[in-house]
């Protein structure tokens, strides 16, 4: 079975469900703006996350279908704000929504993203006891995104950020959506309560994982490969995993460099060549990458409690990919 033929198949049946759910709407310009990056392409892990963990549980897949959209759509939302406040130029190979229709139109265009996540929510049949249930999960995990982000900014005006803290910054950030759309795909598709903990588990530590090794590949990548802005996290004094870690054990004159630049908004692309030098040589990268691999072998151990299944497989596969991929 190839992981990407079968995420493939499950991620065109969702885009055709979510081209259908975003058409239309005036005025015309803030609707193109809201869809402009949701239907950008992207890998599509949360919607096809949920899918997948449905099925696993032996559940109906068209019953997670409104779910799997109102985690793209609440994604795409924190999406469109993160790199206004990272002024990103680009997202997906393109250029940001904020770059191509203006900063106001853009903000407005996440908030509508937002709306339309619950719009689509409450398409979902079924109990409404364990619909309310996963709403109200929806909803604790969109505030613990917003009080991420709000902990990722403050990092970055601080010197130092201990390992801990970073964790439980991405942990919100980052590892939440992916914990909340395989626990809910798996409640939709009547999963026990050992099922969906087992799955919110390996989703929580497929989302550290991912997180982690998406700050490894910013040190190890190239704006061909990533399809957007590399060098803003030096710049910007983003306190990644790597960069915590360098912070801690940079010494002399490592240090002094990394103090100079690191942080500094008008840092020149060699300035930030060195300091992704300085990643490497205190082993800071490699750090991380035996992190995200940890973690993905976290994932597959939670999987041990579910029936063995293709679902099952491709979960464990997708583990795997999480610190395997290039972008």
């Amino acid at each position: 079975m190839d992981l990407k033929i079968e995420l493939k198949k499950r991620a065109d049946f969702f885009n055709k469900q979510l081209e259908k759910f975003l058409q239309g709407g005036s005025p015309e310009t803030l609707y193109n703006a809201m869809r402009h990056l949701p239907l950008a392409g992207g890998k599509r892990l949360r919607p096809v996350l949920s899918m997948i963990s449905c099925e696993a549980v032996n559940g109906d897949v068209v019953k997670v279908i409104p779910l799997s959209i109102a985690c793209e759509l609440a994604h795409n939302f924190t999406l469109v704000h993160d790199d206004i406040m990272d002024k990103s130029k680009m997202r997906r190979g393109l250029p940001s929504v904020h770059i191509k229709y203006g900063e106001s139109t853009a903000l407005i265009a996440g908030d509508l993203l937002f709306d339309k996540a619950f719009e689509s929510m409450h398409k979902t049949t079924g109990d409404l006891n364990i619909f309310k249930n996963v709403e109200y999960g929806l909803i604790d995990c969109i505030r613990e995104i917003s009080e991420g982000q709000q902990l990722d900014m403050e990092f970055e005006k601080r010197k130092i950020v201990s390992e801990e803290e970073y964790f439980e910054m991405i942990r919100k950030k980052t590892a939440v959506f992916f914990q909340y759309a395989a626990e809910a795909g798996a409640i939709l598709g009547g999963a026990n309560s050992e099922q969906s903990n087992a799955l919110s588990q390996y989703g929580l530590n497929l989302g550290l994982g991912f997180q982690v090794w998406d700050d490894y590949l910013d040190v190890s990548s190239n704006l061909e490969t990533l399809g957007k802005d590399i060098g803003n996290d030096i710049r910007n004094g983003k306190k990644t995993l790597i960069a915590c870690h360098c912070l801690k054990n940079a010494k002399g004159e490592d240090k002094k460099i990394l103090d100079k630049i690191f942080g500094n908004l008008y840092a020149n692309d060699e300035q930030v060549k060195n300091i992704y030098n300085l990643f490497r040589k205190t082993g800071s990268a490699e750090y991380a990458k035996d992190k995200a691999i940890n973690f993905a072998n976290n994932a597959k151990k939670a999987l041990n409690i579910l029936p063995d299944s293709d679902a099952k497989q491709l979960l464990a596969s997708l583990a795997d990919y999480s610190i395997n991929r290039n972008k």
